[in-house]
């Protein structure tokens, strides 16, 4: 069968259910030809069909989940799930049998139980029941990345940047350093809940919070590229300040979009100071000084966003200097 099946393309089967023998068969083979895993049982009676027929077709599809009885099983957010559902897992792993309809039906269940969970101080959405936590051997703490290399390093796993609609994605690597410096400079503010956390989810929300921002603009100057810049830093209130907890007293809307100004001040001075010295700059401080300025805006394209700033002395140099030529 498993040769047949493979030969006509199919890597999976769905066995019709009638209750008799012949089922019970059909599903054992099927089992043992493609796994349990790629085989779906579907009760399937006639007008004739006993109950017992019937209750048989239901018990045949739980033959088919006891044969995946060896493996790894994850859990993510444990505690979200019902009480009763973790007591029925807690049973599962003190006892090692499942109860199926009131019955006790032992299986030779040999599984590796993973489970993450956050503090439960983190959370309000649920908990674990204490008996559940004694079942398990080992306890492992994370901890948020210690440098900005391993946050930059996440963020390039869990953001993609192909193309969206054609357009494609020019990320500046100044810019996702700046929103890893952004997440670390949260994570020392007194303003800021540190018991709650500001967590690696905050970068990457934030760096596609600024991908969708420069897209937005890129669609409606029907650009080709979509590339974000410094100006699309503000559009990441969006997406951070509902991720972060704030110390009693620091509440306020208001209050929240200072902090946050104040922390991307912080982070662009903080990834700008960090280059090498660059001799143009001085040249384009002296233009400032002398009472120059220019007016830009998260909204301009990419043309007109240029013309504005190629007046500014010195400003070539140190663009070139800061993107690598």
């Amino acid at each position: 069968m498993r040769d047949y099946l493979h030969k006509c393309g199919f890597a999976s089967a769905v066995i019709g259910l009638s209750g008799g023998i012949d089922s019970a068969v059909t599903a054992a083979v099927a089992v043992e030809a493609l796994g349990a895993e790629n085989v779906r049982g579907v009760a399937m009676p006639s007008q004739y069909s006993s109950q017992g027929s019937l209750d048989d077709a239901e018990a045949l599809q739980f033959v088919l989940v006891a044969r995946a009885h060896r493996g790894i099983f994850a859990i993510t957010e444990l505690p979200d799930l019902m009480e009763k559902i973790q007591v029925g897992l807690f049973n599962l792993m003190e006892e090692r049998d499942v109860q199926i309809r009131g019955f006790s039906v032992r299986l030779p269940v040999d599984v590796v139980v993973l489970a993450t969970a956050n503090p439960e101080d983190y959370t309000s959405r649920g908990r674990m029941i204490t008996p559940l936590k004694d079942r398990f051997d080992a306890q492992i703490r994370t901890h948020y990345p210690r440098d900005l290399t391993t946050e930059m390093a996440i963020l390039d796993q869990e953001v993609s940047l192909e193309p969206r609609a054609g357009r494609r994605v020019i990320l500046p690597p100044f810019m996702k350093s700046i929103l890893a410096r952004l997440t670390f400079a949260a994570r020392e503010a007194p303003e800021i809940n540190q018991s709650s956390g500001v967590s690696v989810r905050v970068s990457i929300n934030n760096l596609e919070t600024l991908i969708a921002n420069a897209e937005r603009r890129a669609v409606r100057n029907h650009a080709s590229v979509i590339v974000p810049r410094i100006s699309d830093l503000p559009a990441v209130a969006a997406s951070m300040l509902g991720k972060v907890e704030l110390e009693y007293g620091a509440e306020g809307l208001g209050d929240e979009l200072r902090l946050l100004e104040r922390l991307l001040g912080c982070a662009v001075r903080d990834e700008f100071t960090a280059q090498p010295p660059i001799e143009a700059l001085g040249i384009v401080q002296q233009w400032f000084e002398a009472g120059g300025g220019v007016e830009v805006s998260d909204a301009m394209a990419d043309e007109d966003y240029g013309e504005a700033l190629v007046g500014i002395d010195g400003l070539q140099a140190c663009v070139e200097a800061v993107a690598g030529g």
